[in-house]
């Protein structure tokens, strides 16, 4: 059995999801992620208007009138959802976890994709990969996606994005779209990037909380590393303490930004104190600009 209160927070993420794939993305999945080439259809007679570049000169030989090669879009796409359920997620100081909104995110790319008829998987990693779902299409399909993202409880606290990374290029054969989501606090899977880049479409999803870009003045206060447990006494009551902290957030984003530019991949920034619609919008129409 399904908890009641799960089943309420899907449905309630299936209901908006979906007015938000049909009044604001509706066309723009479709456009950016086009399909992996073009399939023949079938060979007709020649129109007022055709493209001679397309006419078939064997059968146009053979009928004694012009043909010509008629090819449809291969449409169906695979959506791979890798998302990091690592410790650092539990943290959030606006409204919502930063695993809570990577969820919510998940969730709106994969009806994104079911609405085109494409597949969808999902891959959930820590320091290893803690859940696989193989593709598959249809609303049932992504409801228990959706319902994984939700409830699902890894049993480790670290990351690994390389080993992730690794496990998608040995479990996929075919091109795949793939949404990395993540909050990117570790570094050490540059290499990896670029190589599974060059067969598959990465797209990174990074999810950050505002006290991780600027922090107030709170005082002195404990803080914890979710993942290694380490705690550290700080000051925030020190103006440069303040100023170095900005200061470092800043940089380790560029750096991030910097790497992943470097291996020709497409980033998506989400704040969990905004609507993440927003930067999805503008992500689709730099695509579509691009193209």
């Amino acid at each position: 059995m399904i908890p009641r209160e799960l089943v309420r927070k899907i449905r309630r993420i299936q209901i908006y999801t979906n007015r938000v794939v049909n009044d604001v993305l509706a066309g723009s999945y479709h456009s950016v992620f086009k399909g992996r080439g073009m399939e023949f259809e079938e060979v007709r007679e020649y129109q007022p208007g055709d493209d001679v570049k397309s006419i078939d000169w064997n059968v146009t030989a053979r009928s004694g009138k012009p043909h010509i090669k008629r090819y449809r879009e291969e449409r169906e796409l695979t959506v791979m959802l890798m998302v990091d359920v690592s410790a650092s997620g539990r943290f959030g100081t606006a409204d919502q976890l930063k695993s809570e909104v990577a969820a919510e995110l998940s969730a709106l790319l994969a009806f994104s994709a079911i609405k085109n008829n494409d597949k969808v998987g999902l891959i959930m990693f820590t320091d290893r990969v803690e859940k696989f779902v193989p593709p598959g299409q249809g609303i049932e399909h992504v409801l228990r996606v959706i319902r994984d993202l939700l409830s699902f409880k890894p049993t480790r606290k670290t990351t690994n994005i390389e080993g992730a990374l690794s496990f998608l290029g040995r479990i996929t054969t075919k091109r795949c779209v793939v949404f990395l989501v993540s909050d990117f606090l570790g570094m050490g899977y540059e290499r990896s990037l670029k190589v599974i880049n060059r067969r598959h479409d990465i797209i990174a999803v990074t999810i950050i909380d505002p006290v991780e870009t600027e922090i107030m003045d709170l005082g002195f206060i404990l803080i914890e590393d979710a993942e290694t447990g380490e705690c550290r006494l700080i000051d925030t009551g020190s103006e440069s303490f303040r100023k170095g902290y900005k200061a470092r957030s800043l940089g380790r984003r560029r750096e991030l930004t910097r790497m992943l530019q470097s291996a020709s991949v497409d980033q998506i920034e989400v704040l969990t104190d905004r609507s993440f619609v927003h930067p999805l919008v503008r992500f689709f129409r730099r695509r579509e600009h691009r193209m």
